[in-house]
C-alpha cells in the first residue's frame, strides 16, 4: 500500500514538474522573441541589459532548473535533488513574501521610481527620434506621452491617435491621458487579477514543496527499513 502511494506521488510530482519545465521553455521562447524584435528593449535606457526580454529569459531558465530538479528528484528518488528542490522553492516563496511587504511599504517610492524611469526613457527616445517602444505602450494603454500630448511637442506620433489614422489626426482624436497615469490606472484596475495570480503561484509552490518533502520522507523511511 505504501509502495503504491510512493509511486503515485512520484509520478504525480514528475508530471507536475514536467509542466514546470515546459512552461520555462515557453517563457524563454517568448523572451527570445522580445529580444530579437527589440520589444520594450529601450524602455529602461539607464539599464540597457535590464529589458523585458532578458527578464523573461532569466525567469524561464529559473523555472526550467526547478522543473529539472523536481523531475529528476522524483523519477530517480534522489533525496539530495528533492531536498534541493524543496529548499529553493522555500527561498523563492520567502522572497515573494518579502517583496510583497516591501512593495506595500514603499508604494509611493515605487510610483516615483517608475515615473522617473518612464520619463528618462521617453526623453532618450525623443532625442534619438525613436518611438517604436512608446508606440507599443501608447497603443496598448491608450495614452500619449508621460503626462499628455504636450510631451511630444509638435511631433505627436499616430500611436497617440484614438482613431488609428495613418495621417495626422485632430486634437479631438488624441489620447488625453498621460502614460504614467494610464499605467497606474492599469495596475489598480488589474490589482485583483495580479493578487489572484500571485496566490495561485504561491499555492503551486506550496504543493511542490509538500510533494517533495513527502516523497523525501517516504524514501528516507524506505531506506531505513531496508538497512535494518
Amino acid at each position: 500500500m505504501a509502495s503504491n502511494f510512493v509511486n503515485t506521488l512520484k509520478y504525480l510530482m514528475f508530471a507536475f514538474n514536467f509542466l514546470f519545465w515546459v512552461t520555462g521553455c515557453s517563457i524563454i521562447a517568448i523572451g527570445i522573441y522580445f529580444v530579437v524584435n527589440n520589444i520594450y528593449g529601450d524602455l529602461l535606457t539607464n539599464n540597457p541589459s535590464l529589458t523585458v526580454g532578458n527578464a523573461l529569459i532569466a525567469i524561464g531558465i529559473i523555472i526550467m532548473v526547478f522543473g529539472f530538479l523536481g523531475c529528476m528528484g522524483a523519477i530517480k528518488e534522489n533525496k539530495c535533488l528533492l531536498l534541493t528542490f524543496f529548499i529553493l522553492l522555500l527561498l523563492i516563496l520567502l522572497a515573494e513574501v518579502i517583496m510583497a511587504i516591501l512593495l506595500f511599504v514603499y508604494e509611493k517610492q515605487l510610483d516615483n521610481y517608475v515615473r522617473d524611469r518612464l520619463t528618462s526613457s521617453f526623453e532618450q527616445n525623443l532625442k534619438q527620434n525613436s518611438s517604436e517602444t512608446w508606440n507599443i505602450i501608447q497603443r496598448n494603454l491608450q495614452c500619449c506621452g508621460i503626462n499628455g500630448t504636450k510631451d511630444w511637442k509638435d511631433n505627436i506620433p499616430n500611436s497617440c491617435c484614438a482613431s488609428n489614422a495613418n495621417s495626422k489626426c485632430s486634437q479631438a482624436d488624441l489620447f488625453k491621458m498621460g502614460c504614467s497615469e494610464a499605467l497606474k490606472n492599469w495596475f489598480e484596475k488589474n490589482f485583483l487579477y495580479v493578487g489572484v495570480g500571485t496566490i495561485c503561484i504561491s499555492v503551486i509552490e506550496v504543493l511542490g514543496m509538500s510533494f517533495a518533502l513527502t516523497l523525501y520522507c517516504h524514501i528516507s523511511r524506505s531506506s531505513g527499513t531496508l538497512s535494518t
